[in-house]
C-alpha cells in the first residue's frame, strides 16, 4: 500500500507518508526479540517442546506407514540367505569338523532306530494334530469354544497346552503303545484343536503355508545334519533369551494392537523374529536329538524317550507354520494395496 502511495497520485502529503513509515517495525529488531525468546526458553520455545512431546506420542499411536514391517522383512530375508549359504557352505563338506552326516555311517543299530522313532512320532503329531484341526473345524461348538478371546478363555488355553505337554512328557517311556503314547497323542490332538480357526484363511493358503513350513523345515534339517556334529549346540543360552523376548512382544500385542505404528513393530517382532527363532531352534534341537541318540546308555534305567524328542521338534515345526500362515494370509505387512 506505501509503494501505491508513493508513486500514485499525490492523495497524503509527506509529512504524514514519513510518519507512517516511521511507524513500521524494524525487521531486525524482531528477528532479535524472537532469538531471545528461543535462548530463554520461554514463550515460543516451551509451545515448540511440548508441540514436539506431542508428536512423538502421535507418531507411536498413529497408523503404521507402508514400511511398518520394513525391518523383520529384512531380517527374515537376510536370515534366509545365511540358511542357503550356510547349506551350500556345510553341504559341499566346507566346513571344520566331522558332521552327522559322515558319523553316520559309524552308528550302531540302535542309534539308527532311536533317530528313526522319532522322526516317527515326530510324523505322528503331525497327522494327529491336522486331523484334530480338521475335526474341530467342522464342528461348530468346538470351533466356537477354542475360539473365544477373552482372559478366561486365554489362560485356559495356555494352561491345557501347557499342561498336556508336561504329563507327556514327565511319563517315562516304554516301546509299545501305553500310557506315554496316548498322552503324546491327546497333546498333539490339544494343538491342533487351538490352532483350528487358522482354518478360516482358507485351504490355499494353508497348503501354501504346509510345503513352504515343509521346506524350511527340510532345509534346516538338512543344515544341521551337514555341519559339524556340535556346531549349533552353543545356541541354548542366546535362543533361551531371544524366546523370552518374542513371548514379551506377543502379550504387548495383547495391549497394542497393529493397527498402530508400535504395535506394528512390537507385532514384526513377535511375527519375523519369532519365525528367525524357532527356525534357530530348529537346528538346535535337531543336533541335540542325534546327540542325545548317540551318547545316552544302551542299558540304563530310562530308556532313550523319542516322545519327548518329537515333541521339542514338533513345537518348533508349528510354530513356524503359524507364523508363515499370518504372512501369508496378510498379517505381516503383505496386504496388496488396491489399484
Amino acid at each position: 500500500m506505501l509503494s501505491r502511495l508513493a508513486c500514485g497520485r499525490q492523495l497524503v502529503s509527506p509529512t504524514l507518508l514519513k510518519s507512517a513509515l516511521q511507524t513500521v517495525p524494524k525487521r531486525p529488531q524482531v528477528f532479535r526479540q524472537y532469538a531471545r525468546d528461543v535462548k530463554g526458553g520461554s514463550g515460543p520455545a516451551g509451545w515448540t517442546a511440548r508441540a514436539e512431546r506431542t508428536t512423538l506420542k502421535e507418531r507411536a499411536m498413529a497408523p503404521p506407514g507402508p514400511n511398518a514391517y520394513a525391518i523383520g522383512k529384512g531380517a527374515l530375508a537376510g536370515g534366509a540367505a545365511l540358511g542357503l549359504g550356510a547349506l551350500c557352505f556345510y553341504g559341499l563338506g566346507l566346513g571344520s569338523g566331522t558332521s552327522t552326516l559322515e558319523n553316520s555311517h559309524l552308528w550302531p543299530q540302535f542309534v539308527k532306530q532311536r533317530i528313526q522313532d522319532t522322526y516317527l512320532y515326530f510324523g505322528g503329531s503331525v497327522a494327529i494334530s491336522a486331523a484334530s484341526a480338521m475335526a474341530v473345524f467342522r464342528s461348530p461348538r468346538l470351533l466356537s469354544l477354542v475360539s473365544r478371546n477373552g482372559w478366561m478363555s486365554i489362560l485356559g488355553t495356555f494352561a491345557l497346552m501347557i499342561g498336556s505337554g508336561m504329563v507327556a512328557q514327565s511319563i517315562p517311556y516304554s516301546p509299545g503303545l501305553g500310557t506315554k503314547q496316548l498322552a503324546w497323542a491327546v497333546h498333539s490332538a490339544i494343538l491342533g484343536a487351538v490352532i483350528a480357526p487358522m482354518c478360516f484363511v482358507g485351504g490355499a493358503i494353508l497348503t501354501r503355508a504346509a510345503w513352504y513350513t515343509a521346506g524350511v523345515v527340510g532345509g534346516l534339517s538338512t543344515v544341521a545334519v551337514c555341519a559339524p556334529s556340535d556346531k549349533f549346540l552353543y545356541m541354548g543360552g542366546p535362543l533361551a533369551i531371544g524366546l523370552g523376548v518374542v513371548f514379551a512382544s506377543s502379550l504387548a500385542s495383547m495391549w497394542l494392537p497393529p493397527t498402530t505404528a508400535l504395535g506394528a513393530g512390537i507385532a514384526s517382532l513377535s511375527l519375523y523374529g519369532g519365525l528367525l527363532l524357532f527356525s534357530g531352534f530348529l537346528l538346535y534341537d535337531t543336533q541335540k536329538i542325534v546327540k542325545r541318540a548317540e551318547m545316552h546308555p544302551l542299558y540304563a534305567a530310562r530308556p532313550f524317550d523319542p516322545v519327548n524328542s518329537a515333541i521339542s521338534i514338533y513345537m518348533d515345526t508349528l510354530n513356524i507354520f503359524i507364523r508363515i500362515v499370518s504372512i501369508l494370509s496378510g498379517g505381516g505387512g503383505n496386504r496388496r494395496k488396491d489399484q
